[in-house]
């Protein structure tokens, strides 16, 4: 049989005419090789001839069409096994009104002098020269003379006004007046009481500089993470200003017979919100019902914060007499020379018609939001960060707030690796010199001691934090305050801002929100916080001049990326080449986003309807967290919340984590352990039952080989 002729440009195939099963396999044989030829791999040769062309493209600038082949490539050296795009399947950002507010103001500075005080002159040369303070605020115009008097005072007062020298400096004056000359030997004669340790070391340090002039007088600082036993020896030695945090000051009250505290005759209890937040209520009342029943003379106390809520009332009906109360807040259209003369509450110590639901800003703070897909919030932070430190302004540092001490470990570790020059991909000169921090509750004490220190004499960098340092600290020269994980309370969200524009500085303030939670702007505004929106690709921008200065540096003239999009996408590939190819990045990438979802889930139920976790992609979380891995594949998340139902789609409802074969809810097992018990036989009677179990089988065994 002749085969028919073919043409010159057709390709010659190995076609067999040899039957199989009585069936012909010439056209299958045919399907095959097309898609061969077409699915060919490159062969060594052709990888030569790729190098080659790249090197005429550097060599050759005009040759501008094939270097645009060359820059779709990725500008990373290693390989993912996939990649999902950073621009699709995202949630529309909706438009958000712009909602009238009347902001409330406090006048931040008085134009009274200390030196118009009846002062002693060694402490107000101290303030205005050592210390540079020549003029008082607002809050210490009003505070300082009421508490030279001898009253119990509540103080409201903004954050960054000066409430630590409003109690303080009329603190000290009363120690060195008094005769006989206080002694250390004596013990503590005022104590102060503050939330968090960096407070704690912040308050020691005022104190220190305070008490300058006056050497006779000790200030002392004890607080959880550092060792009893060298804080039981200055405690022996003698501290008359002891500065602490609750549950290290009730540990030492206790169980050291050395700390006397019969002349204790001041008692602060600074930042009350954030003690009664971090569930310290009752330790405090411990703390009071002990120095009541020791005390030997007239105790003055002084309650101090920046928002005055129901509990901060309970606490000061508890502590305090017949306080007098100093709130300077008031609307920005009432003249700002004026402030609010204080008034006395009710008799026993609260008055429930002041509790304020409006909260007083500088008048120098800036807020602004940025809405955000989760997809985009890592590349969004990442464009943030090498905007503001590409600008060379006074106030260069910036102070990011995470929800979790996770993911504050997971962001500074992947950020400070790609955007600094610790990134294999950068070399020195790049231009991302950029100093990074981080500070949380499970650091070791020494640690966040040095970061806290480091940070604030440093001229520029970026602090990763969770709420630990968001209240009270005074870091200098903050000029952003990122609240990347929304907070919960308005509240929060006042003393977060807090770090910035301190004592009249200017500050800024940006909120980053995913689209299903546009509506707390509405939430802020009604405590009369106004916010302005920042365009999220406005922020994109600025990874165009980034990525093409990395480039250059690289000598990778030829990856520059022509649109946002790529800017963005390359980074976005960078931030997981990092996480895929390290294990530990790859662990506490996992740990970061289980710990986001579940922070997520515990927002306060006022909220619940903007912060929920069924309006959560997990896709698209675990892609802020460069993560490849589908939620299915991250343990500890789909198992707690249930898997999705895939008719109804993503976040829409979640399936019962277990039921019984009927649908109905599982059944509650009784325990056997009596709820008078211990606790500590119930493996015993447990281990007692199998044995019965055996026993009866045994038995029932032997009787029936005894019937048989």
């Amino acid at each position: 049989m002749q085969l028919p002729t073919m043409a010159e440009d057709e390709p010659v195939l190995n076609i067999t005419t040899e039957a199989f099963s009585g069936r012909s396999k010439t056209k299958s044989k045919l399907n095959r090789s097309e898609r061969m030829r077409k699915n060919r791999q490159p062969t060594e040769n052709d990888t030569k001839q790729q190098r080659d062309i790249k090197d005429d493209e550097r060599s050759d600038s005009k040759q501008t069409n094939k270097t645009r082949k060359i820059t779709s490539q990725p500008a990373t050296t290693g390989h993912l096994p996939s990649f999902s795009s950073l621009f699709t399947n995202n949630p529309d950002i909706p438009s958000v009104q712009n909602i009238p507010v009347q902001q409330v103001k406090e006048a931040m500075f008085s134009g009274n002098r200390f030196a118009d005080l009846k002062l002693h002159p060694y402490m107000v040369s101290n303030l205005e020269g050592k210390m540079e303070l020549a003029e008082m605020t607002s809050v210490q115009q009003k505070a300082i003379p009421v508490l030279l008097q001898g009253c119990d005072a509540m103080v409201k007062s903004q954050t960054g006004s000066g409430k630590t020298l409003s109690y303080a400096v009329p603190l000290v004056q009363d120690l060195q007046a008094r005769t006989p000359r206080v002694c250390r030997d004596h013990g503590p004669y005022a104590i102060v009481i503050v939330p968090t340790r960096e407070l704690a070391l912040q308050s020691y340090e005022t104190f220190q500089k305070l008490v300058g002039p006056f050497s006779w007088i000790v200030p002392g600082c004890i607080m959880g993470g550092e060792k009893r036993k060298s804080e039981k020896a200055r405690l022996r030695k003698g501290i008359n200003i002891l500065i602490a945090t609750p549950g290290r000051l009730l540990d030492h009250i206790t169980n050291t017979k050395s700390l006397e505290m019969s002349r204790v005759g001041w008692l602060v209890i600074d930042e009350a919100d954030r003690l009664l937040d971090l569930g310290f209520e009752k330790v405090v009342s411990q703390i009071v019902s002990v120095m009541e029943e020791t005390r030997e003379r007239q105790r003055q106390t002084v309650l101090l914060s920046a928002t005055l809520s129901a509990g901060v009332e309970r606490l000061a009906g508890m502590s305090l007499h017949d306080p007098v109360r100093i709130d300077i807040t008031q609307p920005l259209s009432h003249d700002t020379g004026h402030v609010t003369e204080p008034e006395h509450c009710s008799d026993n110590g609260v008055n429930k018609d002041s509790v304020s639901a409006n909260f007083a800003v500088p008048e120098t703070l800036q807020h602004q939001f940025v809405v955000v897909p989760h997809k985009l919030r890592l590349v969004s932070l990442a464009a943030f960060i090498l905007s503001k430190s590409q600008e060379h302004s006074e106030n260069q540092k910036m102070v990011v707030f995470l929800s979790t001490q996770h993911s504050v470990e997971f962001h500074h570790t992947i950020l400070e690796n790609v955007l600094t020059d610790t990134d294999s991909e950068t070399t020195p000169g790049s231009g991302h010199d950029i100093v990074m921090f981080k500070l949380h509750g499970d650091m070791l004490q020494k640690e966040r001691t040095k970061v806290f220190q480091d940070f604030c004499v440093a001229k520029s960098g970026v602090l990763f934090c969770t709420d630990v340092a968001a209240r009270g600290l005074d870091l200098p020269n903050v000029g952003w305050i990122v609240q990347y994980n929304t907070p919960g309370t308005a509240t929060d969200y006042i003393h977060r801002v807090g770090r910035t524009a301190r004592i009249g500085s200017r500050g800024h303030a940006l909120l980053f929100l995913n689209p299903s939670e546009v509506k707390y702007v509405q939430v802020l505004a009604e405590y009369k916080i106004k916010l302005t929106e920042m365009a999220m690709n406005d922020l994109l921008k600025t990874l165009m001049l980034s990525e093409a200065k990395r480039c250059l540096a690289n000598k990778q003239k030829y990856l520059r990326p022509r649109t946002v999009e790529e800017a963005a996408t390359s980074l976005q590939r960078r931030f997981e080449l990092n996480v895929h190819e390290n294990k530990d990045m790859r662990s506490l990438a996992r740990k970061a986003f289980q710990s986001f979802v579940r922070a997520y889930a515990a927002y306060p139920s006022h909220l619940k309807s903007i912060f929920h976790v069924k309006h959560l992609h997990l896709g698209h979380v675990a892609k802020s967290f460069a993560l490849q891995d589908a939620p299915t594949h991250i343990g500890g998340i789909v198992g707690k919340f249930g898997k999705m139902d895939s008719k109804r789609g993503a976040g829409q409802g979640r399936k019962r984590l277990s039921t019984t074969p009927s649908g109905g809810p599982p059944k509650k097992h009784k325990s056997n352990v009596s709820e008078f018990a211990s606790g500590l036989d119930e493996v015993t009677s447990k281990s007692l039952t199998g044995r019965r179990k055996k026993q009866k089988a045994g038995n029932k065994k032997m009787k029936a080989a005894a019937q048989r």
